[in-house]
């Protein structure tokens, strides 16, 4: 005996086998949580970002891309895209501590990002003589680690004296200087940082627009957090029309590098 399937209980069939076409609003909403989950990431845990200038050598290079963890110092209005959120000061703040590299909005717009080395906390007096730092009336202690030539990013050849400085609490660093005499950053007056602001400098003595400079104090709202591993670093060498060049670019040794 034959079963007979009507045609109406073989379309049922075939509908339930095939796949279902995703809608117009299916698709939009998929992109919209995945904008969100970006969005959420790049505001609370981490950002990306690219070091356009020497500033901070030789400890960040022209070329270093690095991840910020946005959660460092607690959140203010920085925190998010456009510093569009409705934060005063800083939720969940937590302070940074000397020698921490941060990234922060420049104080005079609000809107580009600095990146820089914590030298000064609320309360310190600060001062740069003779290319000498002081902290507090203290001067700083260095050891010469000897001469150092940039050849990358330039148009030519600079020569820097390299040091490792020792910060009161103990934290060592490495900095560039190309001498002790150069007028606005080897020599200001005694500067005491304000309440709520921090003082930062580059690694890179002589060539950094810094708090000694135009950037002055920086408000801890203007922080937008702590620069934590270079992920990828490439150096000048090659080209991108060129791709078997391409391998001899990467800085291979300071991929996943931490910074401290």
């Amino acid at each position: 005996m034959k079963l007979k399937i009507s045609k109406e209980n073989k379309n049922s069939a075939k509908a339930e086998n095939e796949p279902k076409k995703e809608s117009l609003f299916d698709t939009l909403k998929t992109i919209f949580y995945a904008v969100l989950i970006a969005v959420l990431i790049r505001s609370l845990l981490f950002e990306p970002f690219r070091i356009p200038s020497g500033s901070m050598y030789p400890t960040l290079e022209v070329g270093d891309y690095l991840f910020v963890s946005k959660y460092s110092y607690g959140y203010s209005m920085h925190s998010f895209p456009f510093s569009l959120a409705p934060i005063k000061g800083r939720l969940f703040e937590k302070m940074p501590k000397r020698g921490d590299i941060v990234v922060f909005k420049y104080p005079k717009d609000n809107r580009t990002d600095f990146i820089k080395r914590v030298i000064g906390l609320p309360g310190d007096k600060i001062q740069v003589s003779r290319g000498r730092l002081y902290i507090n009336d203290k001067e700083v202690n260095r050891e010469f680690e000897g001469k150092k030539i940039l050849k990358e990013y330039v148009i030519r050849p600079e020569t820097y004296k390299e040091y490792e400085e020792t910060l009161p609490e103990g934290f060592k660093h490495s900095i560039w200087e190309m001498s002790d005499f150069e007028n606005k950053v080897d020599n200001t007056p005694v500067l005491t940082v304000p309440e709520g602001h921090y003082f930062v400098m580059g690694d890179n003595r002589d060539r950094s627009d810094d708090s000694r400079v135009h950037v002055g104090f920086v408000p801890k709202e203007n922080l937008v957090g702590k620069a934590q591993i270079i992920f990828f670093s490439h150096n000048d060498k090659g080209s991108i029309f060129k791709p078997w060049t391409w391998l001899k670019t990467i800085r291979w040794s300071k991929l996943l590098k931490r910074l401290h």
